[in-house]
């Protein structure tokens, strides 16, 4: 299997946006939570139990086509920083990253599934895709699915679908969720709005972790709430027709920013280009905010083609965990702060200033492009 520092070494497939329209929608993931009848949850198994049902599924999962040569460790032999940069990947969560023995995580070679073993439900399956492709996500998971269904015997019920270990998974057991870039709603201060309405059609907005998380970089997680009573199908045709109508908001907001205030549009690109090109200190959330806006200036023109992935490469790479897997060491936050400065300074060298003068002189669209952020009907 895959050793940790060469899963390192490779970006996932979803996160070079190779071949995805991924300018608003960056990537899709459709997540299932399973349970072996018969064995109790892992919340409530004894160390030994866990154990066992650990070293029973994970061979399984090994065994599938899929996984050759991908990467598999029980959480107790990796390193909490290793597990932290796995949750900064998106590859485990933050839940399953706090267990140890009797928990193990695989992931195929591109990244694209990812089985976390006991974490709160035997089987917590993922699929993650560029851009909004929730369905392709889906096939990919379902053939995951029914492969491992074939070895183990799930937990069903025939009026309650799936069982798992929270009540609300109860049913078909799926998340299906898509992390949206929303720069624009954010600056014209129409965020707010639209969020309320998701939330009033009963889908939940979280930040880029997850449940619990802030938005970072104007990044937002939106997923179905409910799994019991409603088809896998009718989950993800309503969440794509919401997240559909999202991304036209975010992109007519952006065609209004340029019609409307096309000087004060490039001044902030500039601007975030300059700062990221000459800052020595940088937290966190200030340098997403600085990235936020390349990666936006990026897909409307400001730069050349290609400049986009380099955003979400940065974005990665100065996570906490993944600062100090590149620096070999354990740092304080203000160590930090200078090394992701570093790397920032580094990266800009590379990428051309911004094509200012050229979209200040460009005309936008006359339409009207607020629109209704009524998602009712959808």
């Amino acid at each position: 299997m895959m050793r940790f520092s060469t899963l390192m070494k490779h970006p996932a497939d979803w996160m070079t946006g190779k071949n995805a329209n991924n300018e608003v929608v960056i990537t899709s993931r459709i997540r299932l939570a399973r349970n072996v009848r018969d064995l109790p949850f892992p919340g409530w198994a004894k160390k030994a139990e866990r154990i066992d049902s650990m070293e029973l599924i994970r061979g399984k999962v090994e065994a599938l086509k899929v996984m050759k040569n991908g990467f598999s460790h029980e959480l107790s032999e990796l390193e909490p920083l290793q597990k932290q940069v796995l949750v900064e990947r998106h590859l485990i969560s933050r839940e399953q990253a706090a267990r140890g023995q009797g928990s193990a995580a695989v992931v195929d070679r591109g990244q694209r599934l990812s089985l976390m073993i006991n974490e709160e439900d035997h089987l917590r399956m993922q699929s993650i895709r560029a851009g909004l492709h929730l369905r392709e996500a889906h096939r990919l998971l379902g053939k995951v699915d029914d492969a491992l269904e074939d070895e183990l015997a799930f937990a069903f019920d025939a009026d309650l679908g799936y069982l798992t270990a929270c009540p609300t998974n109860l049913g078909t057991g799926m998340r299906a969720s898509a992390m949206l870039h929303l720069p624009a709603l954010v600056l014209t201060e129409q965020i707010g709005q639209v969020l309320q309405a998701v939330n009033k059609i009963g889908l939940a907005v979280r930040g880029l972790f997850g449940e619990g998380t802030e938005s970072l970089g104007h990044l937002f997680q939106i997923s179905n709430q409910s799994t019991l009573g409603e088809s896998e199908e009718a989950i993800i045709s309503r969440l794509e027709r919401v997240i559909a109508q999202i991304e036209t908001h975010e992109t007519n907001a952006r065609l209004k920013m340029l019609e409307d205030e096309p000087n004060q549009l490039s001044d902030r690109i500039g601007r975030a280009y300059g700062t990221l090109g000459y800052a020595t200190i940088f937290e966190s959330k200030e340098a997403f905010s600085h990235i936020s806006l390349l990666r936006m200036g990026a897909a409307m023109g400001y730069f050349p083609e290609g400049t986009m992935q380099v955003c979400d490469s940065m974005m990665m790479d100065i996570q906490p965990a993944h600062l100090q897997l590149h620096a070999g060491a354990e740092l304080e936050p203000e160590e930090r702060d200078l090394i992701r400065a570093e790397i920032l300074r580094t990266r800009l060298q590379s990428l051309e200033a911004p094509a200012i003068n050229v979209l200040t002189n460009k005309n936008a669209s006359d339409e009207d492009t607020t629109g209704d952020l009524n998602f009712e009907n959808e």
